[in-house]
């Protein structure tokens, strides 16, 4: 979708102006995969409009292949507004505008399926399969299992809005992720879809996925991992999904392990926060890319907060990462360090002295 970012705070219905950026769970992680090194395909559909024109554009810009993806002359390019206060707060407003939209209108027979197996991992989100009927056949055609299928990643996404309609959600969130190589799911929306509490609790639900991340806010991440250290399986991202190749370190502890997988925790970074939108893509690209370079279960999740941590130090959905050698240095650092690390806005430029600036106590 197209976002509108306020200009200054206040009410949707205060606010005087708006600038324009993109936004899409996969679409951002295609975009932050790319500028972090790897080659990224995008499959989606958007109207044959100004807006179509610019997602497309500015998507390609960063880097990611758009040439799968369809434009519809009948339906609208999604937009949706928000306002410039945190997510978590009673004064955050969205308006969602993509009813009848052409990314709703994406079905497996409308959707360039073989571009979106094309690569090593295929990621998906639970947003596209609320969004119709076909798009919700789509999601369990990419899901269903067959020989050679890339790794398929799922962000489950929770939406309760989105599902208002459809008091099923819950149930079809918690099947797509069963058929996932690698799911990420909120312990919050885990909670809230499935009356799951706790990151065990979690894997009992899910224990097909070889790899199951569970993310807890500002505490932290736990992932539990069956696979040997740097195997990826197949792999690549599509519609609205992604598709990515690719070519560390300390912190955290384990939880345990048995039939679900080593359970490994490393805490959340201390973050001075701008806005909270985009860092749940952002923390899933993280992951992703250090698993396509091969990285231990530790090293994943601390580039996945690093990402993220890029992500909530800027006021848009897309935040450009932090270099990989910058990435890897302070992933590399010890659990001490890593605890008393402080990022803030700006602490991703990629110069020396920017990386000189970021506060490590």
């Amino acid at each position: 979708m197209v976002t509108f970012l306020p200009t200054s705070p206040g009410r949707l219905a205060d606010v005087p102006s708006f600038e324009r950026g993109i936004g899409g769970a996969e679409s951002n992680v295609a975009c932050v995969l790319a500028r972090a090194g790897h080659s990224v395909r995008w499959v989606g559909r958007v109207g044959a409009d100004g807006f179509g024109d610019h997602l497309v554009e500015a998507i390609t810009a960063y880097g990611v292949d758009t040439s799968a993806v369809r434009r519809d002359p009948a339906r609208p390019t999604g937009v949706y507004f928000r306002t410039a206060g945190d997510r978590a707060t009673g004064a955050h407003e969205v308006a969602y505008y993509r009813a009848g939209s052409a990314a709703s209108a994406m079905t497996a027979r409308n959707t360039d399926l073989a571009a979106a197996r094309s690569g090593r991992v295929l990621h998906l989100s639970g947003i596209t399969a609320a969004l119709s009927d076909g798009c919700l056949a789509l999601m369990r055609e990419l899901t269903a299992p067959r020989p050679g299928r890339p790794l398929v990643s799922f962000d489950v996404n929770h939406r309760p809005g989105l599902w208002r309609d459809h008091p099923e959600g819950p149930r079809v969130l918690l099947d797509l992720a069963r058929r996932a190589d690698l799911v990420f799911v909120g312990d919050d929306e885990a909670r809230e879809a499935w009356g799951l509490r706790g990151a065990h609790a979690i894997r009992e639900a899910l224990p097909e996925p070889d790899v199951l991340v569970v993310k807890d806010g500002k505490a932290g991440a736990v992932v539990f991992d069956r696979t040997t250290a740097g195997s990826t399986g197949g792999t690549e991202p599509a519609g609205n999904a992604v598709r990515a190749e690719g070519g560390t370190a300390g912190g955290g502890g384990e939880c345990g392990g048995d039939a679900a997988g080593a359970a490994v925790f490393v805490p959340a970074l201390r973050v001075d926060v701008v806005a909270a939108v985009g860092a749940g893509d952002a923390f899933a690209a993280g992951f992703l890319s250090a698993t396509l370079r091969g990285l231990p279960a530790r090293g994943r999740l601390r580039h996945g907060h690093l990402t993220a941590a890029a992500a909530l130090t800027v006021p848009g959905d897309l935040a450009e990462p932090p270099a990989r050698g910058l990435a890897d240095r302070l992933a590399a650092l010890d659990d001490g360090a890593w605890e008393t690390l402080r990022l803030g806005p700006g602490w991703t430029a990629a110069d020396a002295r920017a990386a000189e600036e970021v506060r490590t106590p």
